[in-house]
């Protein structure tokens, strides 16, 4: 629900009562991955258990978790295949036999000082060949890491896409009357706070580095942006002007933030320094709401959220100059703008029949294409290689956090027991 508590008070009466909602979310707890849906096309894979790896704990398993949720997998039952690791010889016509394409073994080894030796090999069940392998000796903290990574080097060995198994989110809880900003693995787990205050955080957005947050806080008793340092913990205001400061998103150079202000009047957009913040520039003069901007991967264009039609849509606006011009027309009502790392599609929510919906847009040939048949989807973020979507929803009347293929097809929903979550944002690949 990004920007919501700005947004809403606005546009959208039902929306609102949706802010309500979320003030009342219930604790955050242990995630857990259910992937649902079948694709069209998915490369056969056998995942052994790992040979000595922690029954609380199975690398095995979050690999195979992560292959799955990635909508280009679908795994074949090893459950009969015990005692391989990767030293093992495989009987590749046994798993041809099973209609396996490829073969993941390995081994997890606890050494004298504590740490793991984490090991594993890829082989290609059809022609019998090594595809991959590789070692890592990690600290048990790491053991997740380590699985997410080689999930990422499996999926792009075998797909030519880079994995984003070992990247991060960010999402936002209320338990017990404190509000929460969480850093988390990319499918939820090893959660860590980096923030927590008594008042709403809303709208985080990672810089394009994958080291900083920007978000929306209302400690001072108004929304101001703040940029948070993940690693240290330090933060600095940036935008603090008279009225609301909200909806932070980064120029891919990092250098400069487009926010939503009101110290005009109205609700407009401007750019600020991403560094001190300093004096803002306006973008545009409007007689409208202007709001969630967001930059285009190659800088050339913003896309926001406004009213000036009568009813909120998605515009571009070319930051060299030009009038913005709509781009969403599913419905008379479209909000919550992500754009693919490649710049090809769009994801939005759109209003139809009264019902959210994550919607993708292909920009090249304008197709609009429904991806849910859920009816309260909030903000969608794009996985840092472009073939996932992130977002918030409601499920059996509780918030969820899903992730979904661009076809639709393959969902995981990624629960709290016990608790809910919003406002989801997917870090880009970290710079080195």
């Amino acid at each position: 629900m990004d920007r919501v508590l700005f947004r809403v008070s606005q546009w959208s009466k039902p929306l609102w009562l949706a802010v309500l909602v979320v003030m009342a979310w219930p604790a955050w707890g242990q995630f857990r991955v259910e992937v649902t849906g079948v694709g069209l096309t998915q490369i056969p894979i056998a995942l052994t258990a790992f040979k000595g790896e922690d029954p609380n704990q199975r690398v095995s398993q979050i690999v195979q978790a992560d292959l799955e949720r990635s909508g280009q997998f679908k795994s074949v039952d090893a459950s009969t295949a015990s005692g391989l690791d990767e030293t093992s010889r495989i009987d590749t016509a046994f798993w041809r036999g099973r209609s396996a394409d490829d073969v993941v073994v390995g081994s997890v080894t606890r050494l004298a000082d504590g740490r793991f030796d984490v090991r594993y090999r890829l082989v290609d069940a059809v022609r019998g060949d090594d595809l991959l392998g590789q070692s890592f000796v990690v600290p048990a903290p790491d053991l997740r890491l380590v699985s997410h990574k080689i999930a990422d080097a499996i999926y792009e060995k075998l797909t030519g896409v880079r994995g984003v198994f070992s990247t991060r989110i960010a999402y936002i809880t209320k338990q017990s009357g404190k509000y929460n900003l969480w850093v988390a693995d990319a499918d939820g787990q090893n959660a860590q706070a980096a923030l927590t205050s008594p008042e709403p955080i809303i709208s985080p957005a990672w810089s394009p580095n994958g080291r900083q947050l920007a978000y929306v806080s209302f400690e001072s008793r108004k929304p101001v942006v703040y940029v948070h340092d993940v690693a240290s913990g330090k933060r600095r205001l940036v935008a603090n002007f008279k009225g609301s400061n909200s909806a932070p998103a980064w120029s891919p150079d990092g250098k400069q933030i487009a926010v939503t202000l009101t110290r005009d009047g109205g609700s407009q957009l401007f750019l600020i320094d991403a560094s001190n913040g300093g004096d803002a520039k306006r973008l545009m003069q409007s007689s409208g709401i202007d709001t969630e901007p967001t930059f285009s991967a190659d800088g050339q264009y913003l896309y926001f959220v406004s009213d000036r039609g009568g009813a909120p849509q998605i515009y571009r606006l070319p930051l060299k100059g030009g009038a913005p011009e709509r781009v969403t027309f599913s419905s008379s009502y479209s909000i919550s703008p992500s754009l693919s790392p490649d710049g090809r599609s769009l994801a939005y929510i759109s209003r139809v029949n009264g019902a959210f919906k994550l919607y993708v847009l292909d920009l090249a040939s304008n197709v609009a294409t429904a991806l849910t048949d859920t009816t309260a989807d909030e903000r969608p973020s794009f996985a840092p290689n472009g073939r996932l979507i992130v977002y918030a929803t409601q499920l059996q009347g509780r918030e969820a956090l899903m992730t979904t293929t661009l076809d639709g097809k393959i969902k995981a929903r990624l629960t709290g027991q016990g608790g809910d979550i919003r406002e989801p944002n997917w870090a880009p690949f970290k710079a080195p």
